[in-house]
């Protein structure tokens, strides 16, 4: 008996060992794991924290990455990167372990030349190692850089030239810098730091700093607004910031176009061009701000205007021949160059003032600045139904596309419903103060440019009729009236035109009933009885790109030479 139970008793204690030896490794195998997640997030956050220290800290402009659009080489230690950061500005690459190091022993572009030994008129090449871009050549040899398979061959951040390893000289690392093909855009960083002296000085002669002793310098400052279209903005920084100073780059989500135009005010007078990179909207917003100027009294520093269309629409992109909608498929060197070779042209700017009914003496009437067109009826309601659509929801209007099928949408929505129906019977409308008798109408339209709707031109509809070709700087408004949303659809596409109302200087119309969508250069509200007014304005000196020519604007420009040659002969 006693060895029987002694047997039991090994038996158990020996389930129990192996009962707590399962528990143990049971709760081994789930701890563990966990640990290792908690101490692997711990150094992440951690080294995180310090790139995020490292990046608010450092003079580069640095980025973190983990897709390079090419094999891409650290600058400190030579191996292949699959994780790390850039510098936006000098185009610096380094992986994650070799950051501090880089941040600390690489300068960045220099955007103001340290004043050391008094005032510098030139400056060397700023050589970078390794990563040179695709297709480029030697300086010296003339051959092509970058192709092995290492870090290899240097770059220069303002010029962009390149050089092999073993055609790198002694005279080309104190040669001086040109600042290469946009030497006539870039300004120099030793331009600004001459400038501040004479600040300093009380002088403001700036035009006589004029670098290279070149008498074509025309310096381009960029505003960019990363939240227009397509979402292009902050690799198109990247790409300016590269090419030019980037002190002359700006993000319209980070600074104003106010601030950003002070630059303006240290360079030479009727000298500054300016690329907008962004949307219709974008466009009128920097052009308020160069109002401000002129209020101000700076309008010798007042700027051209370029436009990068960004948006939706881009009508007035079109208009100036810089294109329906940018996708990246002109390289940005291209659009610089573009830049230097537009043409001066002036576009009128105009008064839109709405009164409302009853508030004569409680209310200020609401005032506007329009540069494309005002219009009440079924394209306001698309915007304004658009409008409300993204106030709710913006993420999901990152795309020109999606933006342009939810509009499509609201149209045909529109079709069905008819919200605008009897226009006639609720506006006025006189033109130079005279009243024109509407018919059945659902819209009115009033143009100050040439297109409308994402690319149509409304005025000339399908040229079967004989009508002067609509102008952006003759101080005449076109006004058109439409029958519905089917009615635009129509236009658009080339299958009808619309109801020509007449052009005028001045614009009254006069709601007298029920409440109506209106907009402003895609600005829409909802608005009850008023009246609403609109009067020139002021003038905006733009820059017209004659490259970028629709397969409209070649027979609007034949029609135009056929009007004037028939003037020619009548004459």
């Amino acid at each position: 008996m006693a060895g029987a139970e002694s047997g039991s008793g090994a038996f158990s204690m020996s389930s129990v060992v192996a009962d707590w030896s399962l528990v143990f490794w049971t709760l081994c195998s789930v701890i563990l794991p966990v640990l290792i997640t908690l101490w692997c997030s711990f150094h992440r956050s951690r080294r995180q924290m310090l790139i995020r220290d490292i990046f608010c800290k450092s003079k580069h402009d640095w980025h973190y990455t983990d897709l390079f659009g090419q094999p891409s080489y650290c600058c400190v230690c030579a191996q292949h990167i699959l994780r790390g950061t850039f510098c936006s500005c000098c185009g610096l690459r380094v992986c994650e372990g070799c950051l501090k190091k880089a941040d600390q022993h690489f300068l960045c572009k220099e955007i103001v030349m340290r004043s050391e030994g008094g005032a510098h008129s030139s400056m060397p090449h700023h050589w970078i190692r390794g990563n040179v871009p695709l297709c480029s050549h030697c300086m010296v040899c003339k051959q092509q850089c970058g192709t092995q398979p290492k870090l290899c061959d240097y770059r220069c951040v303002w010029c962009q030239c390149t050089a092999h390893d073993e055609c790198m000289l002694d005279c080309l690392k104190t040669e001086e810098c040109t600042f290469g093909e946009f030497k006539d855009l870039i300004i120099p960083p030793y331009y600004l730091s001459t400038i501040d002296q004479m600040r300093k000085d009380k002088r403001t002669d700036y035009e006589k700093v004029v670098p290279y002793c070149r008498e074509h310098w025309i310096p381009v400052i960029i505003l960019a607004n990363t939240r227009s279209g397509n979402n292009m903005g902050e690799t198109l920084l990247g790409e300016f910031k590269i090419l030019l100073n980037p002190v002359q780059v700006f993000d319209l989500s980070k600074i104003t176009p106010a601030k950003a135009l002070q630059l303006c005010s240290l360079l030479p007078c009727n000298a500054v061009r300016v690329l907008v990179c962004g949307g219709d909207g974008t466009v009128g917003w920097v052009l308020d701000a160069i109002d401000e100027m002129k209020i101000k009294g700076q309008e010798r520093f007042i700027p051209q205007v370029a436009i990068l269309p960004l948006g939706t629409g881009n009508d007035l992109s079109n208009t100036l021949g810089w294109g329906a909608g940018y996708a990246g498929e002109v390289p940005v060197e291209q659009i610089l160059r573009n830049v230097m070779e537009a043409d001066g042209i002036v576009l009128d700017r105009w008064k839109v003032q709405v009164t409302s009914k009853g508030y004569y003496n409680l209310r200020k009437p609401k005032v506007f600045t329009m540069n494309n067109y005002f219009s009440i009826g079924p394209d306001a309601l698309m915007a304004l139904n658009f409008h409300a659509h993204r106030e709710k929801t913006p993420s999901l209007f990152s795309s020109r596309i999606i933006n342009k099928a939810v509009y499509f949408f609201y149209g045909t929505k529109d079709c069905l419903v008819q919200e605008c129906k009897d226009l006639n019977k609720k506006v006025e409308l006189e033109l130079d103060g005279e009243r024109i008798e509407l018919p059945n109408l659902e819209g009115i339209i009033v143009l100050n440019i040439g297109y409308w709707g994402g690319g149509c031109r409304l005025w000339e509809g399908m040229g079967d009729e004989p009508y002067p070709l609509a102008r952006h700087d003759d101080g005449l408004l076109e006004v058109v009236g439409v029958h519905g949303s089917f009615h635009c659809a129509q236009i658009q596409v080339k299958l009808a035109n619309p109801v020509r109302l007449g052009q005028a200087h001045t614009v009254r119309l006069i709601l007298k009933s029920s409440k109506m969508p209106m907009q402003v250069d895609g600005e829409p509200w909802a608005q009850g009885p008023c009246t609403v007014t609109i009067t020139h304005k002021t003038h905006a000196l733009m820059l017209y790109h004659s490259g970028e020519q629709t397969d409209d604007d070649a027979s609007s420009v034949s029609e135009q030479e056929h009007v004037r040659e028939q003037t020619d002969e009548d004459v």
